[in-house]
């Protein structure tokens, strides 16, 4: 046991570990979508907007459950999958969707009058917007969550301690929520070339800091898995909303 302690407060161990994790937290997603863009989709999804995205969560869900499923086996980590305080679960989801909301409002408001607004990427047809708005409310919260709250927040939590801003956040919720960020940067490498939007990084940093906040007091992955779906949900409805009717 005191071996145990010892390796993971080696300040060396824990770097290694963190970017170890990092890296596999970045890399899944991008080998879930090589797989998700080995299949054909026209039959189903002829407009590119939701089948691809479908497989990939899918995809990169099933990899890391396989990898939680193995360690709770032989480790005493939970990675949250329970429903943890229920009460506090309820109430910060509650919260956070009447916040986001309010904000949602303001920011389309702040768009329309700036002209800045920018309509829904695809076809306004029935199948695209009951595929994409299914994706959102089904899959893009338990997929990511599971990734980036239970899975990253554990495993990074053994080597990662502490908190800042006079005790308000965690250590591990920060660096949680920053790979969360980078994984919405988008790589390629013949020719190497990065693109990203700022504030779509910034955006996610910010939410998933809350998610993980979340994650913490509640001790269940269930409730940032509902703010996760609840957001992308009010996000895409309001665009087409506003899309359809401007």
């Amino acid at each position: 046991m005191n071996t145990e302690r010892e390796i993971l407060n080696n300040p060396i161990f824990r770097i290694c570990w963190t970017l170890f994790i990092a890296a596999l937290l970045l890399g899944v997603p991008m080998v879930a979508g090589i797989i998700a863009s080995t299949l054909d989709y026209s039959a189903v999804d002829p407009d590119g907007t939701f089948a691809w995205i479908i497989v990939h969560h899918l995809v990169q869900a099933i990899i890391f459950l396989v990898i939680i499923v193995g360690l709770r086996r032989i480790t005493p980590l939970g990675f949250g999958l329970t429903r943890g305080n229920e009460q506090v679960g309820k109430q910060y989801v509650r919260r956070f969707t009447l916040v986001f909301s309010l904000c949602t409002i303001v920011s389309l408001a702040i768009m329309l009058l700036t002209n800045s607004f920018q309509p829904f990427h695809h076809p306004l047809t029935a199948r695209n917007i009951i595929g994409y708005l299914g994706f959102q409310l089904f899959l893009s919260g338990p997929s990511e969550e599971l990734i980036f709250r239970a899975f990253a927040m554990t495993m990074l939590g053994l080597v990662l301690r502490g908190r800042i801003l006079s005790g308000k956040v965690s250590v591990v919720n920060i660096a949680a929520a920053v790979i969360f960020g980078l994984a919405h940067v988008s790589f390629s490498f013949a020719p190497f070339q990065v693109s990203y939007s700022p504030m779509q990084v910034l955006f996610c940093i910010g939410l998933g800091i809350l998610d993980g906040d979340c994650y913490e007091k509640s001790g269940s992955v269930v409730y940032p898995m509902l703010m996760h779906s609840i957001s992308n949900v009010i996000t895409v409805s309001a665009t087409i909303l506003v899309t359809l009717l401007v």
